[in-house]
């Protein structure tokens, strides 16, 4: 499967584990939300490692680098959720969807070459998920300070583009199933120290659980993607076309939700889709 296919799958996971948060958000604190995610995917990860990679040791470094990418995974989404609880979204959709910018950016560092024409396509990526995620809000809400939001959301785009990179370059010291597991152990007691630091509950209640481990399986699975995608050609489009998720769940819930989309944003879907239809060429 290429770079492509598997940023694509990842999309479509994440699409549908961010239509799920929108029930799982009215009623369990994103704390205890995210920690039940992180284990449910740890334990689908494990077994996928004690099935296809029989628990083969990996370098020092493939380590160290899956362990850094474990955190900057937890900063990212961490980030990502303060960013939009400040709001508005059409601030902090545009900054968090830049982050394939600085992923191609990382990859022309590691030496791949990328053409202009190239580029144009990811942008237009980022353009069209930034007018589809971006709604219009021109309803009198008073948003508290801009430069915070806009620190977080920075950070979070940081945050993804850090994990993508570190992941799929440990996925090519070793298994990537093995890697995309160590990140995922690496998460989870960060994020019970920063729930005790906050003093938040881990336990999201018995109703939210069963939906939650899907949302687990989902995210564990998308990130197996954009991480399975090191040593590929042209990796760094693995983690460019998985930008598109916010995409697909605005276009999710138009589906299954019958909420209504706005011409415009079938504009950005077009422009996001022509961007991929470019780089699959």
């Amino acid at each position: 499967m290429s770079a492509l296919a598997l940023g694509l799958l990842a999309a479509l996971c994440w699409g549908f584990h961010d239509l799920a948060v929108r029930y799982v958000s009215q009623s369990v604190n994103v704390i205890a939300a995210l920690m039940s995610v992180l284990v449910a995917g740890a334990v689908l990860q494990f077994g996928l490692v004690a099935i296809w990679a029989g628990f083969a040791p990996i370098s020092a470094k493939a380590v160290t680098n899956a362990v850094a990418a474990g955190g900057f995974y937890l900063l990212a989404g961490l980030s990502m959720y303060a960013a939009f609880q400040r709001g508005p979204v059409r601030l902090v959709a545009p900054l968090v969807a830049s982050y394939p910018v600085l992923s191609v950016t990382l990859a022309i560092w590691r030496g791949s070459e990328v053409s202009l024409w190239h580029w144009l396509a990811i942008i237009a990526i980022g353009v069209g998920v930034s007018i589809v995620s971006a709604r219009s809000q021109d309803d009198g809400t008073e948003y508290p300070a801009a430069a915070p939001t806009i620190a977080f959301s920075i950070l979070a785009a940081i945050g993804f583009a850090a994990t993508f990179a570190l992941g799929q370059y440990a996925a090519e010291l070793g298994d990537e199933f093995t890697v995309s597991l160590i990140g995922r152990l690496t998460a989870i007691p960060a994020l019970t120290v920063v729930a005790l630091l906050s003093r938040q509950s881990l336990w999201p209640g018995t109703r939210a659980l069963p939906l939650l481990c899907v949302m687990g399986a989902l995210d564990a699975v998308a990130l197996l993607c954009v991480v399975s995608a090191g040593g590929l050609p042209n990796a760094q489009y693995a983690s460019v076309t998985a930008s598109i998720f916010g995409l697909l769940t605005v276009v999710l819930a138009w589906a299954i939700l019958q909420e209504k989309m706005a011409p415009y944003q079938w504009l950005g879907c077009i422009i996001a889709f022509a961007g991929i239809g470019y780089l699959a060429i």
